[in-house]
């Protein structure tokens, strides 16, 4: 198999399953929850609660201009013992973008964040596009990176946390009755299972249990549920670790030759072994289907 290098690399025990959060936009803009100042300090103390002692969050350094409060926030996670790296100035599509604007792009935020405490040499993709099935700019883009000395912050664990942050905060805004511990089970539920859908395929693909990486979003149903999740993660057998750990993993080193990436690097490596994207992807990747259960399980329908 293509990926006999790390699969090798198996160790003779049974790994236990671990995972790592990650916040890709942050500043985000203000939720229906809270402000966003609000919604740091909610973060922070739920991580605090929940003994999850660093996660990473991705920059865009360029939404500060229309967050005022913005980097203070940004050091405001540092400063709680979280750390921060490269997510573009901008949030653009490579697919759509001329790859030069889009390094340019890359560069722009990297000035921003060099120097600064908590930094990591990590870029993560916005939309984890890495220009679908344009290869040449998918490579243009890897070798500006490593000319930049930046890694790939990758995730294993894709899910739409972000449409559930959407209907939550479309819902409250128009005044429907929300169940809001409903709401945290549905999001908590969500994120256990794509996150066993996808140690699942590690396991049948490698041999093994990465440290796993969590695509979440600095959204308000992180900051209201974060706690639920982190209690749903245990019960199910996770042991939550750093950034630095799971980015210490041997997958850490390895760049899928595929255009099939915008699933995480679990799912990439599936598809270069020769499995169909038809099986890799989760049913909770479908907003159709959120949107009924949040319908069903968390809208209040007799008040």
């Amino acid at each position: 198999m293509i990926f006999s290098l790390i699969a090798a690399m198996t160790l003779a025990d049974i790994e236990p399953k671990r995972v790592a959060f990650s916040f890709d936009d942050t500043p985000r803009h203000a939720g229906a929850f809270f402000t966003p100042e609000e919604r740091t300090q909610r973060l922070i103390a739920a991580m605090d609660e929940a003994g999850v002692e660093q996660a990473v969050f991705f920059v865009n350094p360029g939404r500060i201009e229309n967050a005022p409060d913005g980097e203070a926030r940004i050091d405001a996670f540092v400063a709680a013992g979280h750390v921060i790296a490269n997510h573009s100035w901008s949030h653009q599509w490579l697919h759509r973008t001329d790859t030069t604007d889009y390094i340019a792009d890359i560069d722009k935020a990297a000035d921003w964040l060099r120097g600064r405490e908590g930094y990591r040499p990590w870029y993560r993709y916005p939309f984890l596009d890495h220009g679908r099935r344009d290869l040449e700019k998918r490579d243009a883009v890897r070798a500006a990176l490593a000319e930049r000395e930046l890694r790939v912050g990758y995730v294993t664990i894709d899910n739409y946390d972000w449409s559930l942050d959407s209907l939550a905060n479309a819902a409250k805004r128009e005044g429907r009755s929300i169940d809001m511990a409903a709401l945290c089970d549905l999001y908590a539920e969500t994120l256990v299972m794509t996150s066993e859908h996808f140690d699942t395929i590690a396991q049948e693909q490698m041999g093994r249990s990465p440290a796993h990486m969590l695509l979440l979003h600095e959204t308000d149903i992180a900051a209201n549920c974060l706690g639920t999740l982190v209690d749903q993660y245990r019960e199910a057998g996770w042991e939550i670790v750093t950034a630095d750990e799971a980015y210490a993993d041997p997958l850490f080193d390895f760049e899928p030759d595929t255009w099939f990436l915008g699933s995480g690097r679990v799912a990439a490596i599936a598809h270069v072994n020769g499995a169909s994207p038809r099986i890799l992807v989760h049913e909770r990747t479908d907003e159709k289907v959120l949107e009924r259960l949040f319908e069903e399980r968390v809208i209040r329908h007799d008040d």
